[in-house]
Parts: structure tokens; C-alpha cells; sequence
């Protein structure tokens, strides 16, 4: 069945090719209405507490969108004008400012203090926006960018939505860059590791295809986060190259063996196919083991670059045969001399030092281990973010000029009684860090009526049994003090009132640091368990997926011990994405190495001499594959000012060519010591026997 397809595919290259092309068309169709999510903490799980208030603030109130805009040296008539024209902006629910409380005559020294501290502050005033959408969507986005042309340079608008809104805009700008720069490091690469100048032209030709029908057909996941849309092009780039290259190498190595080129190829096809079948595997459990974390994100990017590498196979086997045939005049006419040197003297020295090489390698563990769990990482989510950017000078104005980082929103049961919320508020205040709480008793009075106030008021903090709180912090989220102060705001409501809700972009990054630590953990025990089952079952033995994938996890923590002795703090995301990829992308490495090895004993060699061509032979592929995946992450993690992004593709660059150098340094010297014991615990090592 194969055998007709790979024929049928090789004789109607020119129509292969020509479907290909008219495929772009849906798939480009399908990238672009592909919905883009920019706010990661909308991937939480839907059960907690933090993400049901959200819900809440959302479909209840309208507030799961809020706005800060800091107002300084404002007259107070401009600044009532000024929120009467944002009120008017299509999708913005209400403006609050002091006149909605209070008549902007009254002077400031006569305010309640609660209204006086929350809304200002020396000669700058406070105002809150809220907008109909959740924090995150395209109405919300889309009204703050109309509230911005409305503000001149006094006024500086902040929240979650403005930092989410300048995500947004940053990385839609730097996206194409990333693609362009990416491709045209990958190319260089290739053009010093390979043989021809034209094929590393086709190479990045098929990789475009295969990217561009994966983007497509993500419009079945209606929307994807912004993290995955960054980075989905490099990494399927990077960790799909060697299926060209093995398809190239099959090619040639068939082309003797044919009259018919074409004849040739379709072999290649055959033989490239099984042998990508198995070692795809590996990829695709690293990234399956990210769609175990309990944090959606992890899916997202999980789903998209599965599917990558299957359409990477697919295309490899597909239209990467079309076009080599249809350039291979071309890509065999224009060559030059291989660039990389033999590797031969090398090995030798690694063989002779073997016992050393291994000794090393044993007390590396130690540091690594070590380095790597002290790694400090972090989790507030603004701090990926440029200082110059709008959304974060203005937080900083928070900060400055109303001591004020964080908002918490708490939400609690209407039928609670005055005198229990007074007692409820009181404790609250007196919680660290707390600046100052707003609740509807402080800011109308328990002396007035319930029926006095107009329902537009009452409409801020009460609506369909549901009472809102909001609570103004001197910390920053993520901070631990911070996450204490939660902890104890909740523990007082809960006391109150069983059914309350604690909420805001503090409560929802206080549950993202538990999740996330927890989806470290287990993400990286799934893609080990994956890694070693697929390479027990490639070689049917029992000790070659321990020392194959040790070798691996002794590079990832090098890797991701590196930030610990520079003194970097890095995104939270990045050991968890890192632990999966680096071991599911670069094990192939150590599976070619020992593949070859393998072959080597049964055609007859000694160990020795098998170990020395393996290395040898395998020396060229690995290198041109990490080099290739170098080459692809470092581009972006030069460029790219989002540090979330830029982390990611810094410490897989770095990843690529630290697993490359373990395997081609360390990997012959473990295989030859340890392949008597390797023939004792594998079946079918030398030959078509069980091993004793």
C-alpha cells in the first residue's frame, strides 16, 4: 500500500505540487480567523474560587475588565468631562469616578477618608473603567484602545486589560519578525552543514507549508494563547528539519541503486516514512505531556505543535518529495565542500578517555541537580514586559503615587448583615499591606436609606444578591506577602460568609503559583515515562531508555541551571516547557547514535570499532539538527522584548546545542562501557536471538 502511494506521489510531482500551493489558500484563511488569546490567566481551571468570582465580576457586575486611569493635574471639571466621553465609548460598562459619590464641589478636605485615599492623591486623581467583555476579549480590547485616543499625556491608563491590550500590540508586531529572522538564521545554518545551496532553499520552502497548513487548521481550536502563536513557527522549524534531512539522505543514497529518479524517491519515501513514524514519537510525547497541566496553556501549546509534527511528517513524505524532484538539477549542480570536519580524531580521544568522560559526567549531576531546583522563577506576568510600555508606566504611577499595586475583589452575599460586613471590613483592614477597603457601607454610609440611593450607584456594589468589595493592596501579585494577604482576606470572608468569592489578578496569580508548581512536576514525570516506553519498544530493551533519556535529563538541567548561577529569574512557563520539549525534541539525537551502533555490532564490528562509526557518522546529522534548532530559537530570544517568549526560545537554543554536545561527547563512552550490560538487558542487540 505504502509502496503505490510513494509511486503515485513521485510520478504526479508537478501536481503535488500544485495542490500544495492551492492548499496555502484555506490554511492562510483559516490562520487568520483563528482567535488569539492574550490573557494567560484565563487558562486556569473553570472549578476555583478565583476564576467563579471572575464569572461573577464578568456577567454580574461588568467589573472583570477594570481600567485604573491616572489623572494628574487635572481640573476637577475636565476630569468629570473627560469620564462623561469615556462612558460613551462602545463597549465601556461605566467610568466611577469621586463625582459619582460625592458633588465634585465639595472640596477634597471634606471627603469620607475612604473616598478621599482610594480616588486621590497629592495633585493626580483616580479614576476605574469597566468594560462589558472579560478582560481579554476583542470588545474590551478594542474599547481601551478607543479610550486611549480619548487621554492626553496626563492621563495614564492601567490594569490587567491595558497590560493585556499592549501584549497584544507588541507581539503582533514583533510575530513576522520572529518567522523571518528565524528562517533566515535556519538557512545559514543549513547552508554551512549541507552540501548544496539550493537545498536548504527547499528545506525552509517545505517547513513553510507544513507551518502554514498547522496554523490553518487551528481554526478547529477557535482560538489559540499568544504564547503558542509566537512560538508554534520556530519550534515546528526546528524540530521538524531532520525529517528533510533523512529524506534527502535516503535519496541520494538510493539514486544509484535506480534509473528512474523518481523510482529513487519513492524508496526514499518508504524508508523515510517507518523510520519517521518511530522517531516523531518521541517529539510528540514531549509536547503530549504538556497537555497534562492543569493550566490550559500547556494544552494549547501541547495540541498545536502535536499536530505540527504530525503535519511535519505528513508534508515531509509529501510535498518535500515534489519539490526536490522538481528542483533536483539544481540542488545536485550547485554544491561545495562539506564545511564540517571529520570527527574521527575525536572519538578516538573520547574513547581513550572514556573512564574520565564518564566520571565527569557523574559528578555534573550533582551541580546540575542542585542548580536547577534553585532556579528562581517568576510569576507576575507584567514583569515580561518592557518598562516603557504605556500599561506599565502607569502601574508604576500606581505604585508611586497611590501606593497601590494590586486590586482584590471580593464577593459576598448580599443578605449579609450591616453589622457583620462592618466587622468583616474592619478585619480586612487590619490585614498587612492592605491600603484601603471599599464596601458599600464606607462609601454611602450606614446612616442612609437603602432606598435614598439612585440604583445606578447601588448597581457598583450590589446586584442580583450579590455584594462587592474591593480591596486596594500596597504588594504586587505574586509577591508572597501578597499571596499570604489573600490567603488571609479569604480565610476572614469565608468566616462571614461560606459561599464568598476572592478574586482579581492577585487571587487568579496566587492559584497560578500552585498549579504551576504542580504541572512542573508532573508534566516532566508523563514525558520521561512516554520517552522511555517509546525507546524501550524501538530497541526492545530494558536499560537503553534509562541511559538515554538520563543522558538527556543531564542536559535539561544543565539547561535549566544555567539561570541559578547567572543569577536570572525566569518566567514560570519556561521549566515546564523546557522539561518536556528539550527531552522529546533532542533525544533523537542519542536514539541516532545508538541506532547506529546497533547496526554496527550486527554487521560484525567489535564494539570498539562500532562505537567509532557510529560516532563518526552520526556526528554531521546531530550537529546540523541542533544547530538547525539553535539557530531558529535564538533569533526570536535576541528580539524579542516579551520575556515570556523570549525565555522559552533562549533556553531551547541553548537546550539544542547543550544535548548535542552531551550526546556527541559523553553518549560513545557510556555506550561502549556499558554494552555488555546493554546485550544482557536488550533483545535482539547483536543479532535475531534473546539475549542471555
Amino acid at each position: 500500500m505504502l509502496s503505490k502511494i510513494a509511486k503515485l506521489l513521485t510520478r504526479n510531482y508537478k501536481l503535488i505540487v500544485i495542490i500544495a500551493t492551492l492548499l496555502l489558500i484555506p490554511s492562510a484563511i483559516g490562520a487568520l480567523k483563528t482567535g488569539v488569546n492574550y490573557d494567560i490567566l484565563s487558562y486556569l481551571p473553570q472549578d476555583l474560587d478565583s476564576t467563579q468570582g471572575e464569572k461573577v465580576l464578568e456577567n454580574t457586575f461588568h467589573d472583570a475588565a477594570t481600567s485604573m486611569l491616572v489623572i494628574d493635574n487635572m481640573p476637577s471639571k475636565d476630569v468629570s468631562t473627560l469620564k462623561e466621553k469615556i462612558k460613551q465609548v462602545e463597549g465601556v460598562n461605566d467610568a466611577v469616578w469621586v463625582d459619582d459619590i460625592a458633588d465634585i464641589s465639595v472640596p477634597q478636605e471634606m471627603l469620607p477618608q475612604v473616598l478621599k485615599s482610594a480616588f486621590y492623591s497629592d495633585k493626580s486623581t483616580l479614576m476605574l473603567v469597566t468594560y462589558d467583555g472579560s478582560s481579554s476579549s476583542t470588545e474590551t480590547l478594542t474599547a481601551l484602545g478607543n479610550v486611549k485616543t480619548l487621554l492626553n499625556k496626563q492621563c495614564f491608563l492601567s490594569g490587567f486589560s491595558a497590560i493585556i491590550k499592549d501584549t497584544k500590540d507588541l507581539s503582533d508586531q514583533e510575530m513576522p519578525i520572529y518567522v523571518a529572522l528565524a528562517m533566515l538564521l535556519s538557512l545559514a545554518a543549513m547552508m554551512l552543514c549541507l552540501e548544496s545551496w539550493v537545498l536548504p532553499i527547499v528545506f525552509i520552502l517545505g517547513i513553510f507549508f507544513a507551518v502554514v497548513y498547522n496554523f490553518g487548521t487551528n481554526i478547529f481550536l477557535g482560538q489559540i494563547s499568544y504564547v503558542t502563536k509566537a512560538i508554534a513557527a520556530i519550534l515546528q522549524l526546528g524540530v521538524t528539519m531532520d525529517y528533510s534531512i533523512f529524506l534527502i539522505n535516503r535519496y541520494d543514497e538510493e539514486k544509484p541503486k535506480f534509473e528512474d529518479r523518481r523510482d529513487a524517491m519513492a524508496q526514499a519515501i518508504q524508508n523515510t516514512f517507518l523510520s519517521l513514524s518511530g522517531s516523531s514519537l518521541t517529539t510528540v510525547a514531549g509536547f503530549f505531556a504538556l497537555c497534562f497541566m492543569r493550566l490550559a496553556l500547556g494544552k494549547d501549546i501541547g495540541i498545536v505543535m502535536m499536530k505540527g509534527v504530525i503535519i511535519g511528517v505528513i508534508t515531509t513524505v509529501t510535498v518535500l518529495p515534489a519539490l526536490i524532484l522538481q528542483f533536483d538539477k539544481p540542488i545536485h549542480k550547485y554544491t561545495h565542500r562539506n564545511l564540517i570536519p571529520s570527527f574521527a580524531l575525536g572519538t578516538n580521544f573520547l574513547i581513550r578517555h572514556r573512564r574520565v568522560i564518564v566520571t565527569a559526567a557523574l559528578l555534573l549531576i550533582i551541580p546540575a541537580t542542585w542548580s536547577q531546583a534553585h532556579t528562581q522563577v517568576y510569576y507576575n506576568l507584567d514583569r515580561s514586559l518592557p518598562k516603557t510600555l504605556d500599561s506599565i508606566v502607569a502601574t508604576d504611577k500606581l505604585k508611586t503615587q497611590f501606593n497601590m499595586l494590586s486590586t482584590h475583589f471580593l464577593i459576598v452575599d448580599d443578605k449579609m448583615p450591616s453589622y457583620q460586613m462592618e466587622n468583616m471590613v474592619d478585619e480586612i483592614k487590619k490585614q498587612d499591606g492592605v491600603k484601603d477597603v471599599l464596601a458599600y457601607d464606607d462609601i454611602i454610609g450606614p446612616a442612609v436609606p437603602d432606598d435614598f440611593i439612585p440604583q445606578s450607584i447601588k448597581d457598583i456594589c450590589k446586584k442580583d444578591g450579590r455584594q462587592l468589595v474591593m480591596i486596594n493592596s500596597t504588594y504586587q501579585a505574586a509577591e508572597d506577602r501578597e499571596n499570604q494577604q489573600i490567603a488571609g482576606i479569604s480565610a476572614i470572608a469565608k468566616k462571614y460568609d461560606p459561599t464568598s468569592q476572592m478574586t482579581g489578578e492577585g487571587a487568579l496569580t496566587k492559584d497560578l503559583i500552585e498549579i504551576a508548581n504542580v504541572d512542573f512536576k508532573v508534566t516532566n514525570y508523563i514525558s520521561i515515562l512516554c520517552i522511555l516506553l517509546i525507546v524501550g519498544v524501538v530497541f526492545k530493551s530494558f536499560s537503553i531508555p534509562f541511559l538515554l533519556t538520563a543522558i538527556i535529563e543531564l542536559a535539561i538541567f544543565i539547561n535549566l541551571g544555567i539561570p541559578y548561577f547567572t543569577g536570572t529569574v525566569i518566567p514560570f512557563i519556561s521549566p515546564t516547557v523546557i522539561g518536556c520539549v528539550q527531552l522529546g525534541a533532542t533525544v533523537d539525537y542519542s536514539i541516532l547514535m545508538t541506532t547506529r551502533f546497533q547496526e554496527e555490532l550486527k554487521a560484525g564490528h567489535d564494539r570498539l570499532e562500532a562505537i567509532k562509526i557510529a560516532s563518526n557518522t552520526s556526528f554531521k546529522s546531530i550537529i546540523t539538527s541542533a544547530l538547525v534548532f539553535f539557530c531558529a530559537t535564538s533569533g526570536v530570544a535576541m528580539i524579542s522584548k516579551i520575556e515570556i517568549i523570549g525565555s522559552i526560545c533562549s533556553m531551547l537554543a541553548r537546550g539544542a546545542i547543550i544535548s548535542g554536545l552531551i550526546i556527541i561527547l559523553i553518549l560513545p563512552a557510556v555506550l561502549y562501557m556499558t554494552e555488555p550490560f546493554i546485550s544482557k538487558t536488550s533483545f535482539s542487540w547483536k543479532n535475531n536471538q534473546k539475549a542471555a
